[in-house]
């Protein structure tokens, strides 16, 4: 496994080796012992998640304020432009974005840890994510930011608008949202 620092130190992109041939491919998705050693960490994953949506559905910006989520995403089928903004106000890179293009072809990884909100759009006719995370889904503690808040800046790669569910469309202005300390 081969880790890829983004311009947010915490947020990580893990690219496997893959081993193929005529048949077909084989990886290890994740080690547990191979993360440790190149990261320093340990997470301890409770649930894994599996979504798929149609072309230009954009999913987030979506956290936990509590219950907060570390979460390992990656596409099994498809693409998407993955996002992850740091919602930590003692953070050195608070405010900022960081992302990455997730394919079923390129088999990268994206490592978000707790205190951050995720999301992502589709760039292929529909796309499958997993991702796994480090608590359960409290809905009580969800929350959203707005997809396109104007002091977070994310430069989304598409035209037109995307296809948001309502809990996205009523996201909070960044300025407004709850925070991490």
């Amino acid at each position: 496994m081969n880790i890829i620092k983004t311009d947010i130190p915490d947020v990580l992109i893990l690219e496997p080796r893959v081993f193929g041939d005529d048949r077909g491919f084989f990886f290890e998705s994740f080690n547990s012992r191979a993360f440790r050693e190149l990261t320093g960490l340990e997470p301890t994953f409770v649930q894994d998640n599996h979504s798929r949506s149609g072309k230009n559905v954009l999913r987030g910006l979506h956290y936990q304020i509590r219950q907060s989520q570390g979460k390992l995403v990656r596409v099994v089928s498809g693409e998407v432009f993955d996002v992850a903004v740091d919602l930590r106000k003692s953070s050195p890179t608070f405010g900022k974005w960081v992302s990455a293009r997730l394919s079923a072809e390129n088999k990268r990884q994206m490592w978000i840890p707790e205190g951050f909100a995720h999301g992502f759009l589709v760039l292929s006719e529909s796309a499958d994510c997993i991702y796994r995370t480090t608590d359960f889904y409290a809905p009580e503690h969800e929350r959203s930011v707005l997809w396109n808040d104007p002091d977070i800046g994310v430069r989304w790669p598409m035209t037109g608008e995307p296809v948001l569910a309502a809990k996205d469309r009523a996201g909070k202005l960044f300025k407004e949202a709850d925070l991490f300390p």
